[in-house]
């Protein structure tokens, strides 16, 4: 089982299927049980055969015991869900039902409502007036309904449907796994970036996360005094001198540095992608009498300030940056982390939500140049060919530490 490295559990979706309450000698409510659950059971396999959690694991779902009616039925399965971490609720029906009898009025939960879109079955009526009530009491949902009309008792899902299922439960989970956790800046503004600039309010009100800051002085203090996991280093030391390989220097032969010193210069950023990593989720093998710094700051994503206090004195971030980023380490595969360039808050946060809503590795670079076909034969003499030609040029992406090796296309 893949390891979660966040405190909590990861956010379980649950499901609720809600039908006509009305019994007696029609048998409404006893006739519509088996296609109502039906569907139920249909989403939930849907999102355990198609989500999964960042850390690689398919998505929990649960649903409620029983379909649900009346408000009584409502409040059990509520019980039920928040004594499994639901956090996601996705209610489905193919008939007409109690509206605010029968919907989430749990202001916690991220909602959903799928209503069959049958004539002889008024899902889509429920849907509808369900939704409008959601409103009335502010309580965001996110409606799902297909496109053309389906026969009443058709138990295929068409695909415009099932694309809007998955849309709602990958963002929501998305949105429900960042709930509590924290962004770490390590530094503070870097050069008068706007993007470095953290919003505590956008963070916690938007985001239902928190603001950590550290100083990068932390670095130093840790490396100095030995406050980093020595086996592991001489792991990942190990690894480094076997596969990562060292680029070419282009600075000025007199601004080189001395073999010696860049032997140094890789010991030290080893030891920072070490300490960035247990800064951000805690690590209990630091040596005896580390136990604060053991807990770490329960981050999701975070940011490094570098520029240039950092760059014009120490070596700087970019391989401790590119490695977090990526989908794999000296231990193999694994989640991969989002540590921001530069501290730039507001790029760390996409690379968080597109890591979250793809489960893939994310790419951080300055769009440096727009080259067409035309200025690439002036400079070159090279006359593009393929997708580069097709566009009409690329861009060049350059300038940025942060970007994953999985983005390097040839992984």
């Amino acid at each position: 089982m893949a390891q979660n490295r966040y405190v909590g559990d990861y956010p379980v979706i649950g499901i609720r299927p809600v039908i006509d309450g009305r019994r007696g000698p029609l048998k409404v409510r006893e006739s519509l049980e088996d296609q109502t659950m039906g569907m139920a059971k249909i989403a939930k396999q849907l999102f355990e055969e198609n989500l999964r959690y960042s850390n690689g694991e398919p998505v929990k779902v649960i649903i409620a015991d029983t379909t649900i009616g009346r408000v009584a039925e409502a409040a059990a399965c509520e019980d039920k869900f928040r004594k499994n971490n639901v956090a996601i609720t996705l209610t489905v029906t193919p008939c007409w039902c109690y509206g605010s009898e029968t919907m989430d009025q749990d202001r916690n939960t991220i909602k959903g409502v799928w209503g069959l879109n049958a004539t002889e079955r008024p899902g889509a009526v429920y849907l509808a007036s369900v939704l409008a009530t959601h409103a009335q009491k502010g309580l965001p949902a996110f409606g799902i309904y297909g496109h053309d009309v389906q026969d009443a008792d058709d138990t295929v899902v068409p695909e415009d449907v099932k694309e809007k299922l998955l849309r709602f439960a990958r963002a929501a989970v998305a949105v429900a796994t960042m709930r509590g956790k924290s962004y770490l800046q390590i530094g503070s503004i870097c050069m008068g970036i706007g993007g470095s600039i953290i919003d505590s309010k956008f963070i916690e009100d938007y985001l239902g996360m928190r603001v950590e800051s550290v100083d990068e002085v932390e670095i130093i203090r840790r490396m100095t005094e030995g406050i980093y996991d020595e086996a592991e280093y001489q792991k990942l030391k190990a690894w480094a001198d076997e596969h990562v390989i060292e680029g070419f220097d282009k600075n000025p032969v007199e601004l080189q540095k001395s073999p010696e010193q860049k032997k140094k210069d890789w010991e030290f950023t080893l030891k920072m992608y070490l300490i960035i990593k247990d800064m951000m989720n805690g690590n209990p093998n630091l040596p005896k009498g580390c136990e604060e710094e053991a807990v770490g700051h329960n981050a999701i994503a975070g940011g490094f300030q570098g520029q240039r206090q950092w760059t014009d004195f120490y070596p700087n971030c970019d391989f401790p940056e590119a490695m977090l980023n990526t989908s794999f380490d000296h231990n193999g595969a694994r989640e991969p982390y989002v540590l921001a360039t530069e501290n730039d808050v507001l790029n760390g946060l996409g690379m968080l939500f597109m890591k979250l809503l793809t489960n893939k590795a994310q790419m951080f670079a300055d769009v440096r140049t727009y080259w067409s076909p035309e200025a690439v034969k002036r400079v070159t003499g090279y006359e593009v060919e393929g997708k580069a030609k097709e566009a009409g040029g690329f861009i060049h992406l350059i300038n940025s530490g942060a970007c994953c090796l999985d983005a390097n296309g040839g992984q």
